[in-house]
């Protein structure tokens, strides 16, 4: 086996040496005879350069340690490979669809642009020294290119667009198998440690260690790591220990048994590197080995604008959002079979990995400037029957990974801290959100108990909007059996969901009716203005956004980035965000546009479309500190699952929207007699014995911008 090992890998390095040669030679500025027409001849001189440029820094690495490279030429470097898709040059970057459908045309142009886009995915491949990812790129480039050769031979100006295409198409095709097994490899095997041993072994004094992991690197995650480091121990520790119990509690709430998992998924951006650190120390404790995988830019691997792993800064998010649906060059039926058979036989492959997977430990940074992105026609966009399968693969793949990963028996957490790009006031802004993150868990679960009891003696609860905001809305809630011994909303403490303060539902899909409306929301990194859901018995039967000037792009909009291309989605959850203290954070410190949705959906009620918070999970048992079992884990659609159509039960997504509480009128508990009970009015909540929930907002100061707070 060895010996067939040692063969492939100078195959492969044969291979690798080959294509590099070919590529120098067509990056060399004194050549003057491309092979391509005229037309074409600069895109493939200065691809080539840059692939180039890649291949010198892998040659670089092979010959210096980064650790002895001084800090301003690790910048310098960095920001060479990533200088070209960088707003201020990205108008004139063969990676932007508009610059090169302009030069090469409609089609022509955005198979060229998407080819530039996937060899500058792959700075990664260089860091972690994966040769064969270089490779087989490399070669696609250089296959094309002797496309555009043997044209100008033919004495015309460009290949046939189809024969790129189907260049393109068998590349994908032909590698997804590996790509699929490389990626679950890395998200499942502790062994796969490049990521962890940067956090584990460098000195974190030193900034330099950012620049050894091939992210793009800013002064925005310098000086996140210089913050973090000149914090006391004690403060890292609380920030550690708030995240890794959270993890733990999520299998003692939901009545899972942690000991037989041994590994689980550290998700964070570049920066935070301290309190991941303490995190690991924290989890070995445990009997849990940290998984560290990073989120690819690569089309096996990417989906939309989600960003899923450790990640670095995002160079350009119009160049990320403008590539966000290439895959509409190659996805098909046949392609999509293929790829979930692969995803099968790569997950069966590693079965004994996934079994002990516990879950992900995700920690996240915010405070970025909120991004508004432009429609470009002239990005590739999925057709109606590509995004059918689009929605047809998330939910099979989806099904297929729960199989290996069980959803009853893994856990997950999530906490978001700010990053210093927020602003000036970021040290203050850091040391209000680990207040937020660490508020008092029995005081919150008290109040949201009262909370709890009034919302289960109602059979519907309407709410409406004020001022701008035109929500008018009836949420059905599913009925109790035995009210001594069930409930209809889980309290939601301190656990999984940090930080603290909501109390949620599954509603009933019937009965469930009217308009959702948000003046402005951000989600997912996504910006929209006058967001509307209409829904209808629990269904999304229209909507539209107000970002553009015309309707239709609205509504594309809204069904590519919250619908995920399918037609309609159910209310999959209705909140109550009981976190007065991070409302009124955010209004003092004017950053409720950077909030994250885990802290966002805790400042008013919130409404998640797509599947039910319990997904995949709908058969365990949950019960709230009180004993009551939470009876509302199942929807009309989950349940589907019951009759064996899963692509029914699931729709992998789900997306909050919170309505802030200065637009929220009225929030009423109404119950099958008519009797009302108002558990929030104009902003406030007037249910008596949640009054406390008001103090940070009724006893509030003036700042110096003249906020209250």
């Amino acid at each position: 086996m060895k010996e067939v090992e040692t063969q492939q890998d100078a195959f492969l390095a044969e291979r690798f040496e080959l294509a590099l040669e070919r590529i120098g030679g067509l990056a060399d500025p004194d050549q003057q005879d491309s092979g391509a027409s005229q037309r074409y001849a600069s895109y493939f001189r200065e691809t080539a350069a840059y692939v180039k440029k890649l291949l010198v820094e892998w040659d670089d690495q092979m010959h210096q340690r980064l650790e002895d490279i001084p800090l301003t030429v690790l910048r310098e470097r960095n920001h060479r490979l990533y200088a070209d898709i960088l707003p201020e040059r990205y108008e004139t970057c063969y990676g932007n669809p508009a610059y090169a459908v302009s030069l090469f045309g409609e089609d022509t142009g955005r198979l060229l642009a998407f080819l530039y886009a996937e060899l500058h995915s792959q700075i990664a491949a260089v860091y972690e020294k994966d040769r064969e990812a270089l490779t087989i790129r490399m070669e696609l480039f250089l296959e094309i290119y002797q496309a555009f050769v043997c044209a100008r031979e033919e004495g015309k100006d460009a290949p046939a667009y189809e024969e790129l295409r189907q260049i393109v198409y068998w590349f994908v095709s032909d590698y997804s198998e590996t790509e699929t097994e490389k990626r679950v490899r890395s998200q499942l095997d502790p062994g796969q440690d490049f990521l962890l041993r940067i956090v584990m072994d460098s000195d974190l004094s030193d900034s330099r260690y950012l620049y050894y992991y091939g992210e793009y690197i800013t002064g925005n995650e310098e000086k996140l790591a210089a913050y973090l480091y000149g914090l006391p121990e004690e403060t890292i520790g609380r920030m550690a220990d708030t995240f890794t119990e959270g993890y733990r509690m999520g299998f003692v709430v939901g009545g899972k048994d942690m000991s037989r998992k041994k590994t689980v998924n550290l998700r964070y951006p570049a920066g935070f590197e301290r309190v991941i650190r303490q995190a690991v120390l924290n989890f070995r404790r445990m009997g849990l080995e940290p998984v560290i995988y990073r989120v690819s830019e690569s089309i096996f691997h990417k989906r939309g604008m989600s960003r899923v792993g450790f990640a670095g800064a995002q160079a350009n998010q119009q160049y990320a959002y403008d590539h966000r649906e290439d895959q509409a060059l190659y996805l098909d039926k046949k392609y999509t079979a293929r790829r979930l058979e692969g995803l099968k036989r790569a997950y069966e492959a590693a079965k004994e990995l996934a079994y002990v997977h516990g879950g992900p430990a995700c920690l996240e940074g915010f405070g970025e400037a909120p991004f508004a992105p432009r429609e470009k026609k002239e990005a590739l966009r999925l057709g109606r029957e590509q995004q059918r399968l689009a929605v047809e693969y998330a939910a099979a793949s989806g099904e297929l990974v729960n199989r290996y990963i069980k959803g009853e028996e893994r856990s997950f957490t999530i906490i978001a801290f700010p990053m210093p790009e927020i602003g000036e006031r970021f040290a203050e802004i850091f040391d209000a959100v680990i207040a937020v993150n660490t508020l008092d868990y029995a005081l919150y679960r008290d109040i949201q108990q009262t909370m709890i009891r009034a919302l289960d003696a109602a059979d519907f609860v309407r709410i409406t909007g004020c001022g701008k905001n035109r929500t008018a809305l009836t949420v059905a809630l599913q009925p109790l059996q035995d009210p001594q011994r069930e409930t209809k909303f889980e309290n939601c403490v301190a656990d999984v969901n940090i930080p603290v303060g909501e109390v949620f539902t599954s509603p009933a899909l019937e009965g469930t009716n009217g308009l959702l409306h948000v003046t402005r929301v951000y989600l997912n990194g996504l910006e929209y203005r006058d967001l509307e859901l209409t829904f209808t018995d629990g269904m999304v039967t229209d909507y539209r956004c107000g970002n553009f000037s015309s309707e239709a792009e609205n509504r594309k909009y809204v069904r590519d980035t919250v619908l995920f291309h399918h037609n309609s989605l159910p209310m999959g959850e209705f909140a109550i965000g009981t976190n007065t203290t991070a409302y009124m954070a955010a209004r003092k410190f004017g950053i409720a546009d950077k909030l994250p949705i885990l802290i966002a959906e805790k400042t008013g009620p919130h409404f998640a479309v797509g599947d039910t918070c319990y997904s995949h999970s709908e058969d365990l048992p949950v019960r709230n500190p009180d004993g009551r079992e939470m009876i509302a884990r199942d929807n009309a659609c989950s349940r589907r699952r019951l009759d064996g159509d899963m692509a029914g039960a699931y729709f992998n997504c789900h997306t909050d929207i919170t309505i802030p509480y200065d637009e929220l009128g009225e929030l009423t508990a109404v119950a099958s007699d008519g009797r009302e009970q108002a558990i929030i009015r104009n902003g406030r909540f007037v249910l008596p014995g949640c009054e406390e929930l008001n103090g940070p907002m009724v006893h509030s100061a003036i700042d110096d911008t003249g906020l209250s707070y």
